[in-house]
């Protein structure tokens, strides 16, 4: 089976573009033919890909998907049928790049297609959310499924809101203070320098040295800009590779505060997707599967799949992960009695909401540190600045006295 983007028209005359698998491009087309629509043309995805909006992966704006699932649960719970509810919010969506691959998953489905199947083919929506969908098919309640899938994603963007919030106005001081430093060195400093100069004064060595660095920097600013420039381009290019994305997590690993509060932040990520998949019915290897291509980090996705393997092999899940030596001790023992009790979804939402607080209280109390420290460090550059270029002025005063 192979994808295809087909763009047509129906009986009324309205152009569709949609997404759809068939075994060859005459079956797909003799297939809607045979349904009254008339074909413009059917491209393979990967050659429509450049042209096509949808042939290309987009990543999706998550709030704007969630307010789409509220809508469309709240239909489905009113009793309107799925593929009635994915007709009245096709045209009704906050987001227009959402638009196409609902209309293209209500095309699927009015073709037959099961709901589950028609959102993994669009190729952009979460495999958790497919997976769950598809667990909601089988078991009859596609409404709770989703309602959990719901508040798993409230629950992961406030998480990721607080901590964003967290970092946002160290990043500004941060910011601030390097422009300072540059306005200080490529203009305050040169200008005194001329000053000194026309003077002829003797300079104290700490204003030699300021002078001699604010005049190399005003005079190479551009080339350092560029070269900044370049080296953040190639480094996002070299990061994009899975080996350097692998080193780059186990430098993230190895940073003091920052590294421990990033490795429990992507504890509680893993364990409140396993929560809500297990919760929603899917077998623990599928549901770490899932959790596995969820995940953003490439280090921890293999430690996940490699222990996905040895929970197919029988062993239980604490084990496995305590196999990667990667995963906080308590966690695992939390896991391990959950498995031992028959709780293990509600151990894991355990696991979750604990490393949650606590990456809350650390980022807070790391913050209550960096501000002040940024702000020791800005006061102490600019006190040597205004020292190095104003003491060769009381040296003359002293000097004409």
């Amino acid at each position: 089976m192979a994808d295809f983007v087909l763009k047509f028209a129906d009986g009324r005359g309205q152009i569709h573009q949609q997404v759809a698998s068939a075994g060859s491009e005459k079956e797909l087309r003799d297939r809607f033919t045979q349904q009254g629509f008339l074909i413009y043309s059917i491209k393979l995805r990967s050659s429509a890909a450049l042209t096509s909006g949808l042939g290309r992966r987009r990543k999706l704006n998550l709030e704007k998907f969630l307010i789409f699932n509220q809508q469309f649960v709240t239909l489905i719970r009113a009793g309107l049928p799925i593929l009635k509810g994915l007709d009245l919010l096709a045209e009704r969506l906050t987001d227009p790049k959402l638009g196409p691959y609902i209309k293209a998953v209500r095309e699927e489905v009015r073709n037959g297609t099961l709901l589950s199947e028609a959102f993994r083919q669009q190729g952009v929506f979460p495999k958790i959310y497919v997976t769950s969908v598809m667990a909601g098919e089988k078991s009859g309640s596609l409404t709770e499924v989703l309602d959990r899938y719901i508040s798993y994603q409230k629950m992961s963007l406030a998480v990721r809101k607080k901590v964003m919030v967290s970092l946002m106005y160290p990043c500004v001081l941060i910011v601030l203070v390097i422009l300072l430093m540059v306005f200080l060195v490529t203009y305050v400093v040169p200008t005194f320098a001329t000053l000194y100069t026309s003077m002829q004064a003797q300079l104290p060595e700490m204003t030699v040295v300021l002078i001699a660095i604010g005049t190399t920097a005003r005079n190479y600013i551009l080339l350092f800009a560029g070269g900044l420039a370049a080296a953040v381009v190639l480094f996002r290019w070299w990061a994009r590779k899975d080996s350097a994305r692998h080193t780059v997590d186990r430098i993230k690993m190895k940073l003091p505060i920052a590294g421990e509060i990033w490795l429990k932040y992507q504890v509680a990520q893993l364990a409140r997707i396993l929560s809500t998949l297990l919760t929603g019915g899917i077998p623990l290897v599928q549901a770490m599967e899932t959790a596995a291509d969820s995940l953003a980090t490439p280090l921890l996705r293999h430690a996940v799949e490699s222990a996905g393997k040895c929970v197919r092999e029988g062993q239980p899940l604490s084990g496995s992960l305590r196999a990667s030596d990667m995963f906080p001790p308590l966690a695992l023992d939390m896991i391990e009695v959950g498995e031992s009790t028959g709780a293990l979804p509600s151990m894991l939402n355990s696991v979750a909401e604990f490393y949650e607080d606590d990456v809350n209280v650390r980022m807070t109390a790391a913050m209550a540190l960096i501000e002040p420290a940024i702000m020791i460090f800005m006061g102490s550059f600019v006190a040597f600045v205004l020292i190095a270029l104003y003491l060769p002025i009381f040296s003359l005063a002293d000097t004409i006295r």
